[in-house]
């Protein structure tokens, strides 16, 4: 027998406030039909003044806890993955956990930018195959409106705010690919295209900063990465792209998803998205497009799911998993 890590609920939620494409025509030279063709953005949701990281992730967890039938006394483990915090320190994670009541267990933030929530999910995988816990909730969170630079048109139409939450529950598998939950995993980073993707401030250097990207680069790279992680996932899950349901990927942008996609050799058919009207969310993307892809009607119990991230570090990797 094999523990593996089940999802046993998923959650989301979005800021109230919804930001068209044509919001950004009355302050820069772009168009809705300018953002579409290069992203497939339509509209994205940005966070009210004092609507935090915490503040979403909380709202986001609990509906995941809801999801599963389970309270927060079930939870032994709080990982949120997000490059947006309240502060500095404390972790957004415990405060997510102050917020839920939670008192035991242990929370911590894991920063791998839009990659992040496939590491969140690898190390909550780790903890739970180990027996360090046996319930953790993972997070994705990010209030991204908060480090753009509303000048660059490049980057400021991509970006939106929102979270998204699984709970992972240990459970006795048979140790085959047939097993549900989290069946192998891929994590990878190079820090020598850190100029690809980064903000330029940050805490030693005394100022906030904002998100630069040299997208060509990134979508270049994007690709290419994306579908060799995920077929290295689905190699150690001793699976195929064959054997795919969903692809859940990273939601940055339409034209890198069909590219992924293409080379995985999947119909889009088979690809969940949400892109379109959440925009890139960065950590929060995965889970959130789990949350929908459910709510839609699109994952089902038994599905073999592939999630796929890219970020900047550059950072990225793959998790691959039966709902």
């Amino acid at each position: 027998m094999t523990t593996r890590a089940v999802v046993k609920g998923v959650g989301h939620y979005l800021p109230e406030r919804i930001v068209p494409n044509a919001e950004f025509e009355k302050t820069l030279d772009t168009s809705d039909e300018w953002i579409r063709a290069r992203s497939g953005i339509e509209r994205r949701h940005f966070a009210a003044e004092g609507e935090t990281t915490s503040i979403i992730g909380t709202k986001a967890a609990q509906a995941a806890l809801n999801d599963a039938g389970l309270s927060v006394e079930d939870v032994d483990a709080i990982i949120v993955a997000t490059s947006t915090p309240d502060l500095t320190f404390p972790s957004a994670g415990t405060m997510i956990q102050s917020a839920l009541g939670m008192k035991r267990g242990f929370a911590f933030d894991v920063q791998a930018v839009c990659a992040g929530f496939v590491y969140a999910l690898s190390n909550a995988d780790a903890m739970i195959r180990s027996g360090q816990a046996n319930c953790v909730l993972v997070i994705g969170a990010e209030t991204f409106s908060r480090i753009i630079d509303f000048t660059d048109r490049a980057t400021c139409v991509l970006f939106g705010d929102g979270a998204g939450a699984l709970v992972l529950q240990a459970q006795e598998g048979a140790g085959t690919p047939e097993d549900r939950g989290v069946l192998a995993t891929d994590l990878n980073s190079d820090g020598s295209y850190r100029e690809l993707l980064y903000v330029d401030g940050g805490v030693s250097q005394r100022n906030t900063g904002y998100l630069r990207m040299q997208g060509r680069e990134v979508f270049r790279h994007a690709v290419e990465k994306l579908a060799q992680t995920a077929h290295c996932a689905l190699d150690r899950a001793g699976l195929s792209a064959g054997d795919v349901d969903w692809i859940v990927p990273h939601q940055a942008n339409l034209r890198i998803i069909k590219g992924t996609a293409q080379k995985m050799g999947l119909s889009m058919d088979n690809v969940v998205v949400t892109v379109q009207d959440h925009g890139n969310t960065s950590a929060a993307s995965i889970p959130l497009a789990l949350s929908v892809g459910k709510q839609r009607g699109q994952i089902k119990q038994g599905d073999l799911l592939v999630t796929e991230a890219i970020g900047g570090g550059l950072a990225w990797g793959a998790v691959v998993l039966r709902w």
